[in-house]
Order: C-alpha cells, then sequence, then structure tokens
C-alpha cells in the first residue's frame, strides 16, 4: 500500500520568532519513503535539523515577521497490516525493564501518574498483567470518555480529563498512558498521520493523530485508546512523555495560526507525483 502524506501549515508572526517543528516521518520509518520528507519554508529562511532526546526527526528555524509557510509532501510505502496484536505479550518487573523505558513510568506534564495511582489499582489491579490489562485501560478510557473537538484544552491533564470525562484523541491517550504507567506499564505518547483508510470517511477535515505505545514482551505495542481498535495506515512521526515533548511546532513568541491542511491518503500505483 502506499500512503501520500503531506500538509500545509501558515502562521502570521508580528515580529522574527524562532520555532521549532516536528513535521518529519519518525527516522524509523524512514526505509519506507519513495520520496524525500522535506520540510518546505519561505524562501531565505535557514533551517537546522536535528534529533532530539527521544529519536524525533526535528527542524529548527527563524521565522521572518509576516506569513510563515510550512509545506511538505511525500510518498510512503506501508504494509496494509492492521496494528499487531500483542495478545501473549507479558508484563515486565520493573527491575528487569531496559534502562531507556523507565523514564515512560513516571509522572510527565499530562500524566499525573502519582494521583491516579490509587484509582488504577482499583480499576485494573484485578485484570490479568500484560496485554489484557493494556486492553481493559483502553476500553475503559474510550468507553468512559466522550470525545468532541468542543472539549479541547491545550491545558488538559489526565487527571482532568479522568473527572471530566470528555476530551480530543490526546486526552484519551493521556488518561490511558497514565493509568498504564500506574501499573509500571511502561508507556509513551505517539503522534503521526492516520487517515481513513479502511473505515468509513470522516466528515471531520484531516488532522495529525495520537496514540500511545506500551512496552510489554521485549517491545514497543501501538495502542490507540480514542479509537480502541486496529488501524490501517498509521504512519508514526514522534514520541515522547506526552504531548509536551511533541508538539508539532513550537514557537518562542508570538505565531498565530491561520492554516492548517493535512493529507494522509492511500494512492494506487500510478498515483506517485505529489499532490
Amino acid at each position: 500500500m502506499k500512503i501520500r502524506l503531506g500538509y500545509d501549515i501558515a502562521f502570521e508572526t508580528p515580529r522574527e520568532v524562532a520555532m521549532v517543528a516536528m513535521l518529519h516521518v519518525h527516522p524509523s520509518r524512514i526505509p519506507d519513503l519513495l520520496e524525500p520528507d522535506a520540510l518546505e519554508t519561505n524562501a531565505g529562511v535557514v533551517k537546522d535539523e536535528y534529533v532530539d532526546s527521544f529519536g524525533n526527526r526535528c527542524t529548527r528555524l527563524v521565522a521572518p515577521a509576516g506569513e510563515l509557510r510550512l509545506r511538505g509532501s511525500t510518498l510512503i510505502e506501508d504494509s496494509g497490516l492492521p496494528d499487531a496484536a500483542g495478545t501473549y505479550a507479558v508484563e515486565h518487573p520493573v527491575g528487569e525493564l531496559p534502562t531507556d523505558t523507565l523514564q515512560f513510568l513516571l509522572a510527565s506534564r499530562y500524566c499525573e501518574v502519582d494521583l491516579l495511582s490509587p484509582i488504577a489499582h482499583d480499576l485494573f489491579g484485578g485484570i490479568a498483567p500484560g496485554w489484557p490489562r493494556v486492553q481493559a485501560i483502553c476500553g475503559w478510557v474510550n468507553w468512559k470518555v466522550e470525545f468532541g473537538y468542543p472539549y479541547a484544552r491545550p491545558t488538559k491533564t489526565a487527571l482532568e480529563v479522568f473527572t471530566e470525562r470528555r476530551g480530543v484523541c490526546r486526552d484519551f491517550q493521556h488518561l490511558a498512558i497514565t493509568f498504564c504507567r500506574a501499573m509500571n506499564i511502561p508507556a509513551r505518547y505517539a503522534t503521526g498521520y492516520l487517515g481513513d483508510i479502511g473505515v468509513p470517511p470522516s466528515d471531520t477535515p484531516m488532522d495529525f493523530s495520537a496514540w500511545f505505545e506500551v512496552y510489554l514482551g521485549d517491545r514497543w505495542w501501538t495502542m490507540d485508546a480514542r479509537h480502541n481498535h486496529p488501524r490501517i495506515g498509521r504512519v508514526l512521526m514522534a514520541t515522547g512523555r506526552d504531548a509536551s515533548d511533541v508538539a508539532l511546532t513550537t514557537a518562542f513568541g508570538s505565531a498565530t495560526l491561520k492554516k492548517f491542511f493535512v493529507v494522509s491518503d492511500e494512492v494506487n500505483a500510478t498515483e506517485v507525483a505529489p499532490a
């Protein structure tokens, strides 16, 4: 399966402002790219790429006063298979976990593990450890939290999602991540492309999506508390402790979003030219 990925984002900046963009496909998917994955900006804007501490590909730049355009388009080869299921994946005792997974057991900006631990143990302590427990967490969050764009709030934390029982995709993932960490299961936030492939098309504009990953059975598994069933055509862009680590753009000054357009569509073998 081939998937056309792309975005066209515009900001208005009253004065020169430094920015960091995290709009590239994750390094783990680079072997699948059929075209370059380049970030295009206004003429004359100097860009500097780097890889952050979580292994994400980032671009830093200084936006001029006026309008800043961020554009990109690429084609990627995908297996066309749904998210893998780790039915028999086991939990690891904390003392046996790889050192680099330990940070994903701790509280973070949007995930108050300490505050939600008693609730997590009450809800999921009696569930069989490993994959069944993570599935139970995803099912509970999907069932108990109502999805709606009007419920979006950039400061909303997992505890607030639990209390309000409303949110958008990132809120579903933050609550599930927090419950997993409270049960000593490493969990990290993920963001990327998730088009309407293999599902009925949505009547809302295409957007980037959020999901999360858990460490069970010596590997990371994709989980999605928002949709709560395997999806086709997921393309990872970045992972981190929570949404604060994987912001699509971070402006160190005033920058007002004026345009936001995202593409993630399956194409046939003859459709290989950029859209």
